[in-house]
């Protein structure tokens, strides 16, 4: 499966120190094989994938692309951002 990053999550990786980075890269890698995680509520067409307790991965498969829409290192970020869609 072939994966593409938004700018956003680019940069959100960039900002990470290297064992974070490496953790999400490994997962991002795994969901290219085998999509998994939940389904995000709203009608969002995202799904979220728990990268570490306080990581977060969300993402967009459509036939064979894997597109990689935001990482977040904390849950404190993902929750702002999933709250603006309320």
């Amino acid at each position: 499966m072939k994966i593409i990053y938004t700018e956003q999550s680019l940069e959100t990786l960039q900002k990470m120190d290297n064992s974070a980075r490496k953790i999400f890269i490994k997962r991002i890698e795994k969901l290219a094989t085998i999509p998994q995680g939940r389904h995000l509520k709203f009608g969002l067409p995202f799904n979220v994938e728990e990268v570490t307790k306080q990581g977060r991965i969300v993402y967009l498969t459509k036939e064979e692309t894997l597109y990689i829409i935001r990482c977040f290192a904390t849950h404190k970020e993902y929750e702002k951002w999933y709250k603006s869609y309320k």
